[in-house]
């Protein structure tokens, strides 16, 4: 066995050693992507033998909100005291909450072991990225954007198709226990060919940030969640998460400037890239995770597209964001220069998403296939570019908070994409329904404004022609504000600066120019096998 740097090398000559480390990390990518698409396609399955229909939304809550407050925390542990423990770390835990997840006997232990699974969840997206970071250089890095785009379309299309198969044939806690075998493969490899060099913080890890910095964001998530679903917007427990979540990032921030080893270090925001980058990771979260959930539901409600391929229904948008995003990379490895990316991107998403707000009940699916590919080709520009040029600002020492911190504005950002994209259709339903149908419409949907096949079937025809009318024109509010605010990511990206990748050379650990770049300070020593 010898030992290679990586660090020196290009992707045509990679050891096989670590191929065998990103096709690991690539499963990995896919189990944190795949558990809530395949989850939520056994929910009806699960309901019906554990009951507790009434905390049904907390099995999906705990797991979301244990994510995004362990994300930070995750990248904050692999600085300080080494990236490859903390991953298998994450990935144990994750194994152990999905093992659980599948043995729980009532709702109430699958919310708890979902909590569990979803504290896991919150390093492997990070691990991932920050492992990268270390083992390709910025400028060869832009190579594997194609794969890991095509891991997350993979996931967005198969993830409903494999759900609805392992519940059909082989029972709801298949869909925790598949985890298992692909998780101890990912493990394995990178327990046995994986070699980073070791840490050691002389500082205890910021125990007080990590919990205001929790409070604030699961405050944050909750207020997403609930508002205008299970409270009014203006109710007070929605107030009281508000002033809760403000008080403790406002407190977050105050701290991190004593602290001796913050858990999210404020000097990475000093660079302009990063902090841009965090805005439009926050944008492309709102606007990717908004289309995800209101497209399938205007070909279901309008278009009369079958449920069961759901996933299949945004096979244009993904396509097109999979093939741009390989066009991307491979030209930013070519060239070194991004900014092309984020401008052209954001353009197309602003066009995109405006398009879709034009479909109404005549649409074809055709028509509307094309609009969602113009939107899959800005988002393949912004996806992994945002990752990639966030960790090319920052030292290699604040790898993983940066990592961390870019996931998790992008979570944010689907946190409120979601919830108020989804306030704004479910109104504009309500509305609609009222004015088409009278009593009658509103009576439709007071329970819920996004109607299955089995209840849209059951409906009168003028009911139902009401109701098809009220979904187009709720996609039309709901995309028109996505519009809208992918401009900010277009202002972002026009102040973007075209900083140089780092390539392959030697490397020091000095901030450059006022963006505060880092080399890769130490190469990563794979064992070649």
């Amino acid at each position: 066995m010898a030992d290679t740097e990586t660090a020196g090398t290009g992707a045509e000559k990679q050891p096989r050693s670590v191929r065998v480390i990103l096709l690991a990390l690539m499963i990995t990518m896919m189990l944190a992507m795949l558990d809530n698409m395949i989850v939520g396609t056994a929910m009806p399955t699960i309901v019906g033998e554990l009951g507790g229909l009434e905390h049904l939304s907390w099995v999906v809550t705990a797991y979301t909100l244990a994510t995004a407050a362990s994300t930070p925390i995750w990248g904050k542990l692999g600085d300080m005291y080494g990236r490859k423990g903390a991953f298998m770390t994450s990935i144990v835990i994750f194994l152990i909450g999905s093992a659980l997840s599948g043995m729980a006997q009532n709702m109430g232990e699958l919310i708890g072991f979902r909590a569990i699974q979803g504290l896991g969840a919150g390093g492997l997206m990070v691990g991932v990225m920050a492992i990268i970071g270390d083992l390709i250089p910025p400028r060869e890095r832009g190579k594997y954007q194609g794969m890991m785009a095509g891991v997350m379309a993979l996931a967005m299309i198969g993830g409903p198709l494999v759900g609805g198969t392992i519940t059909d044939n082989w029972g709801w806690r298949w869909s925790f226990y598949i985890n298992l075998p692909l998780g101890v493969v990912a493990l394995t490899a990178i327990s046995v060919v994986l070699h980073l060099p070791k840490k050691r913080a002389k500082t205890r890890i910021d125990y007080l940030g990590a919990g205001l910095l929790t409070l604030g964001i699961t405050s944050i998530v909750l207020v997403t969640t609930w508002g205008g679903s299970e409270y009014a917007w203006s109710s007070a427990r929605i107030m009281e998460l508000i002033a809760i979540g403000v008080a403790s990032l406002i407190g977050f921030v105050f701290w991190q400037r004593k602290a001796a080893e913050p858990i999210l270090p404020l000097h990475i925001f000093r660079s302009r890239n990063f902090t841009l980058m965090s805005v439009i990771g926050f944008v492309t979260g709102f606007v990717m995770f908004g289309a995800t959930l209101f497209l399938p539901l205007y070909q279901q409600s309008v278009q009369n597209a079958s449920a069961t391929n759901s996933g299949l229904l945004l096979l244009p948008m993904l396509g097109a964001m999979l093939v741009t995003s390989m066009v991307a990379g491979r030209v930013t490895t070519s060239s070194g220069k991004y900014k092309v990316f984020p401008v052209v991107g954001s353009v197309l998403m602003v066009v995109g998403l405006y398009l879709l707000s034009t479909m109404d009940t005549g649409t074809s699916r055709f028509t509307s296939g094309v609009f969602m590919a113009v939107v899959g080709l800005g988002m393949g520009c912004l996806m992994q570019i945002t990752m990639l040029v966030a960790q090319n600002s920052v030292q290699m020492k604040d790898m993983g908070v940066a990592s961390s911190s870019t996931t998790l504005f992008r979570t944010l950002g689907s946190s409120f994409g979601v919830a108020i994209m989804g306030a704004l259709f479910n109104n504009r339903v309500q509305d609609v329904m009222s004015e088409r149908a009278g009593a009658l419409g509103s009576k439709v949907t007071e329970q819920s404004a996004q109607l299955d096949a089995a209840s849209l079937a059951k409906l009168p025809v003028a009911a139902r022609e009401a109701y098809q009318h009220a979904v187009s024109s709720g996609t039309h509010s709901a995309f028109l504000l996505g519009s809208v605010v992918a401009v900010v990511a277009l202002v972002a990206a026009v102040f973007v600066k075209e900083v140089p990748l780092k390539g392959a050379g030697p490397a020091t650990d000095k901030p450059g120019e006022d963006e505060g770049t880092g080399t890769v300070a130490q190469a990563p020593i794979v064992e070649a096998v």
